[in-house]
């Protein structure tokens, strides 16, 4: 199935979107209510993942709208976000969403000072 705007292996505006390995920045949810962006390299379906960079959103505000708006915006000056660690493992994980680049440069700015 494809989306409009959409090439094979990689989607209008997001980094990369396939399984081929590669590093991709991802927004990860667990069962435990963990909120987490860093950069995946491996299997993004599996229930636990390693990442790179990765950081832990504490708290979002509203005006992010949610965490799907974590991964296509990402976080905004009033939101607690981590300093990054350079690598972390994941357990529970419940969803992986690719984060466009303008989501990137925001977790980049680590809001939370």
């Amino acid at each position: 199935m494809s989306f409009p705007g959409e090439t094979r292996g990689k989607r209008k505006g997001n980094q990369m979107s396939d399984n081929s390995g590669e590093s991709t920045p991802v927004v990860i949810t667990t069962e435990h209510r963990g909120v987490f962006f860093g950069i995946l390299s491996g299997d993004r379906t599996a229930a636990t993942v390693e990442l790179a960079d990765a950081q832990m959103c504490v708290y979002w505000s509203e005006d992010v709208q949610g965490v799907v708006g974590l991964a296509a915006t990402g976080p905004t000056s009033r939101c607690k976000v981590t300093r990054p660690v350079p690598r972390m493992t994941v357990h529970a994980v419940t969803a992986v969403f690719d984060a466009t680049e303008e989501a990137v440069a925001a977790w980049r700015t680590r809001p939370w000072s």
